[in-house]
């Protein structure tokens, strides 16, 4: 889907990574949903398996900081939009997307709470 929307542009740090991101862990939480009646054990297992992603494909830790923190907003919006049409899901996450976050320092990721954020800009 990242592709389709972006292009190649989902492979480098900009908003469109930041989209994949917050996608990817949308839908692993849900596909996590469908084993257990527990939401919060869908996110469990969701943020632990893109945290051992993180952890195993090691980034710089600007990058790092930013995949965590937009896969944490995936997993928001699983909790928020849990009964939303997959087109809606597509619908706010590429305004999100529109709407990321230009950060140069972990600091400004930390105060960025439920908005997508990127440490690249790709016009």
């Amino acid at each position: 889907m990242s592709t389709q929307y972006f292009g190649k542009a989902h492979h480098k740090n900009g908003p469109a990574n930041a989209f994949r991101h917050a996608l990817w862990n949308y839908l692993i939480a849900s596909s996590c949903s469908r084993w257990s009646t527990k939401m919060d054990r869908a996110i469990h297992w969701a943020k632990k398996i893109t945290d051992w992603h993180e952890e195993a494909f090691v980034s710089a830790p600007l990058a790092r900081a930013m995949d965590l923190h937009n896969n944490a907003v995936g997993r928001s919006l699983f909790i928020k939009l849990t009964s939303a049409s997959y087109e809606n899901l597509l619908e706010t996450l590429i305004d999100m997307t529109k709407d990321s976050k230009l950060v140069k320092s972990e600091n400004e990721i930390e105060s960025s709470s439920m908005r997508l954020v990127h440490i690249i800009d790709i016009k």
